[in-house]
């Protein structure tokens, strides 16, 4: 990947679509140009990587637009999904010599890129980034510890439950700051069925059997094989619970 470039003749920050929810939502303008400096906008086909776990850890990024995939490489080297990143997510590893894992993007997707020598310098000198970095990396601990739940103590009804919630969830998040209940009720799985079940920690024959069960009681409709509408919300937080 090339170093980013300064973009001083078009400030994307001031026009960022996630701006006010992002890791650098408490920055002034002033703090805001100056971040613009050290960094570039990057666009991601679906497929393509930006992050390997375990190189060098050069780069940190904010997610814009998009989902991608984290994930890691198990001994044997099969993949293991770690999570999703959304729309204001941030990536990487300030203040680490390594990549700790890998990111694909799952969708086309954009991202704010910037070299990590630059982001941490400036994370020192600018205290409410500083601040704002440690709220996400507290919060991104305890959806870890969600997770570590959902894949230790809960069985496959639970599980798929739980995700598709979190799904609608980070997905109404990624697009809008006020959003209603049906905002919630449909959205586009960003991943397929092979995928949820990697996630999940089942087969993908389960996964199938989840979702038929799902829709033949009504709890959801499913159009195509992505597009899901939560028609009985309070049975799925029941199923989730």
């Amino acid at each position: 990947m090339e170093a980013p470039a300064p973009q001083d003749e078009l400030n994307f920050c001031q026009a960022c679509s996630v701006r006010n929810r992002a890791i650098c939502a408490d920055l002034d303008d002033g703090e805001i140009a100056l971040l613009n400096k050290i960094g570039r906008q990057r666009r991601l086909e679906a497929g393509e990587s930006l992050l390997w776990e375990g190189d060098e850890a050069v780069f940190v990024a904010n997610v814009v637009s998009g989902v991608l995939k984290l994930s890691t490489q198990t001994s044997d080297g099969r993949e293991q999904i770690l999570g999703l990143a959304y729309a204001s997510d941030f990536l990487g590893r300030p203040f680490g010599d390594t990549t700790p894992y890998n990111a694909e993007a799952l969708t086309e997707t954009v991202v704010c890129v910037f070299r990590r020598s630059d982001f941490e310098r400036f994370t020192i000198e600018h205290s409410k980034l500083e601040h704002k970095l440690l709220e996400r990396t507290l919060g991104e601990l305890d959806r870890t510890r969600r997770w570590m739940l959902l894949l230790g103590r809960m069985n496959a009804e639970e599980r798929l439950a739980t995700l598709l919630l979190e799904i609608g969830k980070r997905s109404v998040a990624a697009n809008c700051d006020n959003s209603n209940s049906t905002d919630r009720d449909r959205f586009e799985l960003p991943m397929s069925r092979q995928q949820i079940a990697d996630i999940l920690g089942l087969t993908i024959e389960t996964v199938s059997r989840q979702f038929t069960k799902m829709r033949e009681e009504g709890v959801i409709e499913i159009q195509g094989r992505r597009h899901v509408t939560i028609c009985k919300r309070g049975a799925l937080e029941d199923l989730a619970s």
